[in-house]
């Protein structure tokens, strides 16, 4: 560091100080996710499909985010939904019950669609609409819709904006053969066999431990501390399980997929 401006902020001599990230290129970072092909899927409060690139690929037609990694000559794309486990936790509020509680009425076994859609945007949507004006749905609802039927709905319509944000990957040069689950919502198999059967990818569980940001930003620490190969340095965490798609209900969930982006456009001429 500059002498001049160790003095004026008060730091020894010969601290290294060390480039950050945001939050999303610092998970990447902790989860060894800086590779060209590589990509996790994030089912926090937002959702994020996150992919490293060895270019730069932007897309901004459809609100794909391009930025610079953390890491020197790389690059990464992200799809981000706005509302991912929020929807979930939306539902769980009108419910009174747990977020938990209404994936376990679910059960184990992924189900096909049932015809009632759920569109998630319920703070606006970001990939591939970066639509603040839009706002979320039921379609689809009858007497028989219980509130299993609900539950499947959002987590479908989750899934299904993720779908959102591969296409629009696609679009912008970038295609995934698989993927890493992270997140909250991650906790759920049955979120997860979802989204692999909706993004036609298999998705991978990391073992246990903690592999986010803060780990990520410790990494960078240690190679301005150290000159560590970065990517040496940032190695992936050992997989404890792999989903792969459902391929019983690949057809069920394409065609799921299609009434879903048609009601977009639907929903966002009477909401403009």
């Amino acid at each position: 560091m500059r002498g001049e401006l160790a003095s004026k902020w008060g730091i020894a001599a010969g601290i290294p100080v060390a480039g950050g990230a945001g939050d999303n290129a610092a998970s990447a970072c902790g989860m060894g996710t800086v590779g060209a092909g590589h990509a996790f899927v994030s089912l926090g409060t937002s959702g994020v499909l996150f992919a490293a690139n060895a270019s730069y690929l932007p897309n901004p037609e459809s609100a794909v985010h391009t930025f610079c990694h953390a890491l020197p000559n790389t690059w990464h794309q992200m799809g981000v939904i706005l509302s991912a486990t929020d929807s979930l936790n939306w539902l769980s509020e009108i419910t009174g019950k747990s977020a938990g509680d209404l994936t376990g009425e679910l059960g184990d076994k992924l189900k096909a669609p049932t015809g009632v859609s759920f569109l998630p945007y319920l703070s606006g949507e970001r990939t591939p609409h970066n639509d603040s004006a839009i706002r979320g749905s039921f379609t689809g609802l009858a007497h028989e819709s219980s509130r299993a039927v609900l539950t499947q709905a959002v987590l479908e319509g989750v899934v299904f904006a993720f779908r959102d944000s591969l296409e629009a990957l696609k679009t912008a040069g970038t295609t995934l053969t698989r993927v890493t689950a992270i997140g909250g919502g991650s906790r759920s198999r049955y979120w997860l066999k979802a989204i692999a059967t909706a993004l036609q990818v298999p998705v991978d569980i990391p073992a246990d431990g903690d592999f986010g940001a803060a780990f990520g930003a410790a990494r960078l620490g240690l190679i301005a501390a150290t000159g560590a190969d970065p990517i040496a340095a940032c190695t992936a965490p050992a997989t404890d399980a792999t989903i792969e798609p459902d391929a019983g209900l690949g057809g069920a969930y394409a065609d799921a997929y299609q009434r879903y982006r048609g009601l977009y456009p639907a929903i966002r001429a009477v909401t403009a």
